[in-house]
């Protein structure tokens, strides 16, 4: 099997995501020196940073913290691209068992009862044929050893892709609906609400004041990254 392996790895070599250079058979998804180049987030205060401070006045969550920070152009750009448009859904697995043993290793997150993605419209996700968060999703709740659930938020409203729209017109955008169909399953629970990229986190906002809907929760939020 192992030879095997190296026949293919040798015929068929896969490269960085990134700088496209060829990956050793013990790297995944970006080699070395990319991994080492990526702007990780390293807050310490998950109750007080940046990002949670971004909802203040807007949404009572718990918690906030993001892997990496997002930029125009830059090694982040590439994975989530890779990630949402070109299929590769081995970057979600990839950045939520890394991140998700950082998280677990702070203790921050023991409380937690759940984690629960933004969801896609069902129109877009049949389009593109999975929900770029799943794979990310389901390596957290590995390595948090927490249950992830889809389904319990839905989406009811399609809108055009954030990424081609102003800033400012993703901040004051309110026509991205959410509800949740069954709101006994979330009572006295901690949600941990996840997402792959915070800008303005309006869209994160529409899901939490939805989700509060339910009686007596909690929600924290974890994304892959965040725009600067």
């Amino acid at each position: 099997m192992n030879y095997l392996k190296d026949v293919l790895h040798l015929f068929f070599p896969k490269i960085c995501i990134t700088c496209e250079s060829k990956l050793l058979q013990s790297e995944k998804i970006i080699c070395t020196l990319c991994r080492h180049d990526l702007p990780m987030i390293c807050y310490k205060d998950y109750k007080d940073n940046k990002i949670t401070k971004a909802f203040y006045g807007r949404i009572p969550i718990e918690k906030a913290t993001s892997f990496l920070f997002y930029r125009k152009d830059g090694k982040t750009k590439d994975l989530i691209h890779h990630l949402k448009y070109k299929g590769n859904q081995e970057i979600g697995s990839f950045i939520g068992d890394w991140f998700g043993q950082i998280l677990a290793n702070s203790n921050e997150f023991n409380t937690i009862d759940c984690i629960i993605p933004v969801p896609l419209h069902p129109k877009k996700q049949k389009q593109r044929g999975y929900n770029q968060l799943t794979t990310f999703g389901l390596s957290l709740s590995k390595q948090l050893k927490k249950p992830y659930i889809e389904d319990v938020l839905i989406r009811t409203s399609a809108t055009k892709t954030q990424t081609f729209k102003q800033r400012f017109e993703r901040f004051s955008n309110n026509g991205t609906k959410f509800s949740v169909p069954d709101k006994s399953i979330l009572t006295n629970k901690h949600i941990l609400l996840i997402d792959d990229v915070i800008t303005t986190g309006a869209t994160l906002e529409s899901c939490c004041k939805e989700l509060f809907t339910s009686e007596k929760i909690k929600i924290s939020i974890v994304t892959m990254a965040y725009t600067e």
